[in-house]
């Protein structure tokens, strides 16, 4: 009858163990890195009261009966699914995201952990903050970080180049002068009668007519009658007599009027006389208003009297004075003389003037444009100070009004498209200089590059590299026909230094390019550096410690080993977080994060304890009623003896 009792007993013992296990991983929901148990129940062995038999020819078989002897723990096991991770931002707080552990050494074991709170000791050694074991590295051996050491610099070897250079064009351009208006031939406004010989005009009439010019105040011509009348000859002269209007006797005998300035803005008018007293009706000249005309130069022959701006004809020694500046600044200061060349004169043409003009610049052209207007070109790209006045000498009759065809700028001179952009180097020593490139667009549309270096810095000793080309795309090509070598003395180095000058790829966008946006040309890079202090250190995912310094270098300062097991749940718990290699486990396979089943390192990271609480919530309730359950047996038990020992 006792068999129960130890049965029952048997159960509480496992049930309390299961407790045990249940209160254990609740304790521990807290602790980074922990990986729950659980509880698997086995059977003990069970009392026999009937063996098995099996069939005979006339019996059927029959199976054992057995009573069970109660219930033991068969096994604790590890749950080692990943835990959550939590972000502390601190750089050696490291958690294993996949199957692998830490390695650490008390300097005669090695022991595993996946709770990474490492920290650098007073030897710079990275050590376990809780027990002060030093951690592994993929080697197996211990890590030290060496935190003062300087990365050393590195001399510029390539600079890298970007950006835009502008495909409009805006220089270099020459400074032009253009005429305010084309120089014509002009003709003057023509009047012509149609009588010849005499006019009757009676003794002791007087016949009159009134000539207007160019809309001006009408000039009265009164001619007085004669015995036999008045020749046309004699009202000519009388015509001739007024101002701004010429009288002759044609060749057909008929009075023709003409205006004594030319050009199509000139006009002519005859009004008639009163009281049938017309001596325009007599001579046969219409009073219809007329102007003058003008047309293009005639080559050769058309005057400087010939111009509409002509207001008194030249006569020969005239003098046209010509006052300018050439394009460095050198003045221009001439006298043209009216006449015949054949008689020592500079000309009379407008021909032989512009080619006078001509003549007295060294850096610049003086022509007539299609339109004939004076042009006068800057033959030297850039900015200018060229002008030219024409003017006549005081004191004489003929003149012209010239400042109907004065130059003046029409094309400002320019220097050519210029881009600057400036960076920095290094020499051997680390110390740094400015660099400047100034990019400079060529007649034929290519890119010299002038480098140069700040006074007191160094000398360039190369020369200028040229020929840097662009498609229509806006994609340099040709560059392997450009030399990119750049050659400098750096004040301080001992030697020269040689670089290269990266414009990009054939083709490719990627590097400098020619559109239509503005200027934005930079340096994209330059491998040179100056010596760096430490500034930050990270783990990346594959266990490598990364240093990053003041130069913007970057180093693997170390690496921090992963380690994995064949079979991680044979690890032997030992305390603070660690686990101990056993037989079941076995060997270990130390390398970095990031390899097979290993995982990857996460820096600035712990894990969290895997424990589900409201599971093991849950299971404590079974280990509750399954304790409860075994204790009623010892109690049902307790009272059947108490009713055996009550028969005697």
């Amino acid at each position: 009858m006792s068999t129960a009792l130890f049965t029952a007993l048997s159960s509480l013992k496992a049930h309390q163990d299961w407790i045990d296990v249940i209160g254990n991983n609740l304790a521990n929901t807290n602790t980074p890195g922990f990986k729950g148990s659980r509880v698997s129940f086995a059977d003990n062995f069970s009392r026999a009261l009937g063996l098995a038999q099996g069939p005979t020819g006339l019996l059927g078989g029959v199976n054992p009966s057995q009573i069970g002897q109660g219930v033991n723990v068969g096994a604790i096991s590890r749950n080692f699914q990943q835990g959550a991770l939590t972000e502390t931002g601190r750089t050696f707080d490291l958690a294993m995201q996949g199957r692998g552990f830490f390695a650490l050494t008390n300097g005669t074991l090695d022991l595993f952990t996946r709770v990474g709170t490492f920290g650098l000791d007073a030897a710079k050694s990275l050590v376990d903050l809780a027990t002060g074991y030093r951690v592994l590295g993929p080697t197996g051996s211990a890590i030290t970080i060496d935190t003062d050491a300087l990365y050393p610099p590195k001399a510029s070897e390539t600079v890298e180049l970007a950006g835009n250079l502008p495909a409009e064009v805006t220089g270099p351009l020459s400074e032009v002068l253009t005429g305010a208006s084309g120089l014509k031939h002009g003709y003057p406004a023509t009047l012509a009668g149609t009588v010849s010989g005499t006019i009757a005009i009676p003794a002791g009439e007087t016949w009159t007519m009134e000539v207007v010019v160019n809309g001006g105040a009408p000039q009265t011509v009164e001619v007085n009658g004669a015995a036999g009348g008045v020749t046309v000859a004699s009202i000519a002269a009388a015509i001739d007599a007024l101002s701004d209007v010429n009288a002759t006797v044609n060749g057909s005998g008929f009075v023709e009027l003409t205006s004594t300035f030319t050009g199509a803005e000139v006009t002519l008018k005859v009004n008639p006389g009163e009281g049938g007293k017309d001596l325009s009706s007599a001579l046969g000249i219409p009073t219809t208003l007329v102007t003058g005309s003008e047309v293009a130069l005639i080559p050769g022959v058309t005057t400087l009297n010939d111009l509409p701006a002509n207001l008194e004809d030249y006569q020969n020694g005239d003098v046209i004075t010509v006052l300018g500046v050439d394009t460095d600044g050198a003045p221009v200061n001439a006298s043209y003389r009216y006449g015949p060349t054949s008689l020592g004169y500079d000309g009379q043409t407008v021909d032989e003037f512009v080619s006078f003009l001509n003549g007295l610049y060294t850096d610049a052209t003086v022509s007539l444009n299609a339109a004939g207007q004076l042009l006068v070109e800057a033959q030297t790209p850039g900015e200018s100070e060229l002008l030219l006045s024409i003017g006549d000498s005081l004191g004489q009759a003929g003149r012209s009004d010239w400042n109907h065809y004065a130059a003046s700028v029409t094309t400002q001179g320019t220097g050519p498209d210029v881009v600057v952009t400036s960076t920095e180097i290094y020499d051997a020593a680390g110390t740094a200089h400015t660099l400047t490139l100034e990019y400079e667009r060529q007649a034929d549309l290519t890119w010299n590059v002038y480098p140069s270096l700040l006074d007191g810095e160094g000398t360039v000793l190369s020369g200028p590299i040229t020929g840097v080309q662009f498609d229509e795309h806006g994609a340099p090509f040709g560059l392997g026909a450009v030399n990119t070598q750049l050659v400098v003395q750096l004040n301080g180095a001992s030697g020269t230094q040689t670089m290269h000058l990266d414009f990009g790829s054939d083709g490719a966008l990627t590097g400098l390019t020619q559109f239509g946006s503005a200027a934005e040309v930079y340096v994209a890079g330059q491998d040179g550096y100056a010596a760096g202090e430490l500034a930050s250190i990270s783990v990346l995912s594959s266990g490598s410690i990364s240093g990053f310094y003041t130069n913007g270098q970057s180093t693997e300062l170390g690496a921090v080993g992963v380690a994995t097991f064949a079979n991680e749940e044979g690890l032997a718990e030992v305390g603070d977080s660690l686990w101990g290699r056993t037989p079941n486990s076995g060997q270990m396979v130390l390398g970095g994060g990031n390899v097979a089943a290993a995982g990857k390192v996460v820096g600035g990271s712990l894990e969290n304890s895997n424990v589900d609480t409201a599971e093991q919530f849950v299971r404590l309730i079974e280990a509750q009623r399954g304790y409860q359950a075994s204790s009623r047996v010892i109690s049902i038990e307790d009272e059947i003896l108490a009713e055996a020992v009550n028969l005697i």
